[in-house]
């Protein structure tokens, strides 16, 4: 039996934050990218790594071998931010869900692995977002917000609703 009920394909991917500071050493910085030459949202500031989750793999293995193939840093100590559930009704492919993460603490120096979709890597104090030379992709820009003062573990960006609901309400 052949049943079409309109579905939809999730698209899921992980991002980390490289971060440092805080906590009374000075501004929270975080590690953004400026991309370019993805075909989308080139231009705009970033999370220094992030990707698509692969058939097989947790979202926190993406977020690995993501932070080692576009920044070369590995043995990261990832905390976990918020699941991200966002939607783009204008796209072909419009429902993503996405895991954020932080790390305070990895080896090797951050730098630009992929130049061709990496223009810039560059650390910015979470006040002073809106002094960078360009915008900050939306959806990032909301986690990015609410990084200091904490998020629900799930979150949501671009429906009806207001964008940022945490799962207890």
């Amino acid at each position: 039996m052949n049943v079409d009920h309109d579905r939809f394909t999730v698209v899921p991917a992980a991002y980390v934050y490289l971060v440092r500071g805080g906590h009374g050493s000075g501004s929270l910085e975080v590690l953004l990218q400026l991309r370019q030459g993805t075909g989308y949202m080139d231009d705009h500031w970033a999370a220094a790594a992030a990707g698509h989750v692969e058939r097989g793999e947790s979202a926190l293995d993406a977020a690995h071998r993501e932070a080692l193939e576009e920044i070369g840093v590995a043995d990261l100590a990832l905390d976990f931010v918020t699941t991200l559930h966002r939607t783009r009704h204008d796209l072909p492919i419009d429902e993503r869900v996405d895991f954020f993460f932080t790390a305070r603490s990895w080896s090797g120096e951050p730098r630009i692995i992929e130049p061709l979709k990496c223009a810039e890597l560059r650390w910015v104090a979470l006040d002073a977002l809106d002094d960078l030379p360009g915008p900050v992709v939306p959806h990032e820009r909301a986690v990015l917000d609410g990084l200091e003062a904490g998020l629900p573990a799930y979150t949501t960006f671009g429906f009806d609703r207001e964008t940022a609901r945490s799962s207890h309400e």
